[in-house]
């Protein structure tokens, strides 16, 4: 194989990587903006930012209850708009509880 066959050869190869992250991420946001759309049809404004705000912290967190609340609401569970009271009853749920911590001196 020659210098200038190897060379094209591997531009290939890194041509098909590149395509294939462009279609990876094109197929994320895809996901993403599906789930934006859902989550404005369920939700109230201020049930929409709460999750927002804990986004920036814990965006696992509300990745989790995004999929609970379409799930939820798919299969006929709930009740939409979901109120910010709902949603904080569901993360006092998901969340796990803060330990308080105490320190004496003695």
């Amino acid at each position: 194989m020659s210098y200038d066959e190897e060379l094209e050869r591997i531009r290939q190869q890194k041509m098909a990587e590149l395509q294939a992250k462009i279609a990876e991420e094109q197929a994320r946001r895809q996901r993403e903006a599906e789930r934006a759309a859902a989550m404005r049809l369920i939700l109230t404004p201020e049930a929409r930012q709460r999750l927002a705000n804990l986004k920036l912290v814990r965006p696992e967190v509300v990745g989790a209850v995004e999929e609970l609340l379409i799930r939820l609401v798919n299969e006929g569970r709930v009740r939409t708009p979901i109120t910010d009271e709902d949603v904080k009853a569901i993360l006092e749920r998901v969340l796990p509880k803060k330990r308080e911590t105490k320190i004496e001196r003695i």
